[in-house]
């Protein structure tokens, strides 16, 4: 893999992965079309994702440490009657935390069916059915009527059902935050709310994801040769997808959703047609 590769890659990776257009689907149609090999290529997208780690730590730095130490306190709650008294009703922080092991626990239900789920990696017509899918999502996304609920108004159905949206996108083609941030709308979730409960929620998915992974790919070897392409590709994931986060919330800020569906039709109708010409 030369540099080139990698940047390409980092860039898909780092774009992707926040803006509503699927960077599974993305990687697998690259991955299919051009001949990369997923198999030798996986302790590089585990880079790439701890790029877009790096990205969404960066840029909500500041709700990560109030998280923390609001799980911190509920912890201790846990422990302490006095502070369980203390605490008349959860705080909005707290609230979030919970919010956010809630929408995990879906994600559970998808382990037992990793393999098969991988397995549709391989199959580009049916990622571009489920571009045209993600498409169909953002189309009507911009035309739901915007919602109030914050953390203080959220309920514990609605993290949940954010979360079924979450377990659902992970099949390639779907886009995980076109589809989170779309249930969260359904739900009634202010437009930039959705967006962070989004991007927070990725954390322990991502993170999930990568331990998984990570055994798997040093069992196959990691090509040091190959090291400072692997670097600039994280460093491209992680600078792109910056910048990606900044225009979602302004673009969900406007309702403009619905200009990434024209896109998502066009490719996933592309990888359907290409597939089926070049079989």
């Amino acid at each position: 893999m030369n540099v080139l590769s990698s940047i390409f890659l980092g860039l898909v990776q780092g774009v992707a992965e926040f803006l509503p257009i699927s960077s599974s689907g993305h990687l697998a149609l690259f991955q299919y079309f051009f001949g990369l090999n997923s198999e030798e290529s996986l302790f590089f997208n585990v880079l790439l994702h701890l790029g877009t780690l790096i990205a969404i730590f960066v840029y909500y730095w500041r709700d990560i440490v109030t998280l923390c130490r609001a799980f911190v306190r509920l912890v201790a709650c846990l422990f302490s009657k006095e502070k369980r008294r203390q605490m008349k009703r959860l705080p909005p922080d707290g609230r979030m935390i919970l919010m956010i092991v809630v929408a995990t626990l879906p994600l559970f239900v998808i382990l037992p069916i990793k393999d098969k789920v991988e397995g549709l990696y391989t199959n580009p017509i049916f990622v571009g059915c489920a571009l045209l899918v993600t498409g169909a999502l953002l189309f009507y996304s911009d035309r739901m009527r915007r919602g109030k609920k914050g953390p203080k108004s959220a309920t514990f159905l609605d993290a949940l059902l954010v979360g079924v949206g979450q377990a659902i996108a992970v099949t390639p083609g779907l886009s995980r935050s076109g589809t989170t941030i779309s249930v969260g709308m359904m739900r009634g979730f202010h437009r930039r709310f959705a967006v962070r409960f989004s991007f927070l929620l990725s954390i322990p998915a991502v993170l999930g994801a990568n331990i998984l992974s990570i055994g798997e790919a040093v069992q196959q070897g990691i090509d040091v040769s190959q090291l400072p392409g692997y670097i600039i590709g994280t460093i491209v994931a992680a600078v792109s997808g910056f910048f990606a986060i900044r225009l979602v919330n302004m673009l969900a800020d406007k309702g403009k959703f619905g200009n990434f569906a024209y896109y998502c039709w066009g490719i996933g109708a592309a990888a359907v047609v290409a597939s089926l010409i070049f079989r």
